[in-house]
């Protein structure tokens, strides 16, 4: 991660896409060479001189406070994710005031394995900060076949969607869950910037995937935590689902992801035909073990 550039490209991608209009200012578009705010712009709706300003854009957020990065945050009208992020990106630009994060379990708690067991209605996974499904329960299996054929041990979400055109079929909305991936990973790199194998998993995507690579200089940055997602099953068909990620605060690094339908939907009687595949598939595996 080279903390500077990104800094720079991250407030410089944001600036430009604040017109003067939306930033409350008189746009004089015959006279400007950019569509976006200019530097002394950010400046003065922020409170700060310009050349303090253009010092952060550089890259320089050593010393920065609290009060100028969320009025910068303002100016550029940042959501969530994006205050999140620039908030990440100061504390690796300010070493004295990182907090001290808690190792990383290596393996899933046997009390986890078991709530996906008991989770036998509807598709759940834990999935850590490099996108790697590291446990999951029967149903998953079933709903997201196509991964977990071509990645049958430990499928990676990313390399799945980036990697394997069987994703463009399988997911209906794929473009917005592509850029939407790009976004979580680029959230995950400013909290673990030092992560060999996600930098690892970033570099391989940037040189085997335009549409990664175009999307990753574009500083994007998103967070999951509901929503609804459309897959074409090659099974059962079209189903809507909602989702749900769920942090683990007892394991750093991993969350929760939860799959369901809505009540009484066409969704919801996919799901069940899943479940009975399933149990057809572990009755003729135990059967055949039996022989």
């Amino acid at each position: 991660m080279d903390l500077r550039k990104d800094i720079s490209e991250f407030l410089t991608t944001r600036r430009g896409r604040i017109t003067p209009e939306q930033a409350g200012l008189p746009s004089y578009s015959e006279n400007r060479r950019v569509a976006g705010l200019r530097r002394e712009e950010v400046a003065m709706l922020a409170g700060v001189s310009v050349d303090y300003y253009t010092r952060i854009e550089r890259g320089q957020l050593k010393g920065v406070s609290e009060s100028v990065i969320s009025g910068i945050a303002r100016v550029l009208n940042l959501d969530d994710a994006e205050r999140g992020y620039l908030n990440n990106l100061v504390q690796l630009s300010n070493p004295t005031i990182r907090t001290v994060s808690k190792p990383k379990p290596s393996n899933v708690r046997q009390s986890i394995l078991r709530l996906l067991d008991t989770m036998d209605s509807f598709p759940a996974y834990v999935r850590n900060d490099r996108l790697d499904i590291v446990a999951h329960n029967a149903l998953t299996r079933q709903l997201f076949a196509p991964m977990f054929s071509a990645q049958p041990e430990t499928p990676n979400v990313a390399r799945f969607v980036f990697l394997d055109e069987n994703s463009r079929d399988f997911f209906i909305d794929w473009e917005k869950i592509a850029k939407d991936s790009v976004g979580v990973l680029r959230s995950l790199a400013s909290v673990n910037p030092y992560d060999k194998k996600l930098t690892d998993l970033i570099g391989e995507l940037c040189t085997r995937s335009e549409f990664f690579r175009v999307h990753w200089a574009a500083h994007e940055v998103f967070e999951h935590k509901m929503g609804t997602k459309r897959f074409r099953h090659p099974e059962v068909g079209e189903l809507d689902l909602n989702f749900e990620i769920l942090v683990l605060p007892q394991d750093p690094g991993l969350v929760m992801a939860t799959y369901f339908a809505a009540k009484n939907s066409p969704s919801e009687n996919a799901l069940k035909l899943l479940k009975i595949a399933e149990y057809e598939s572990r009755t003729q595996t135990d059967a055949a073990f039996e022989k």
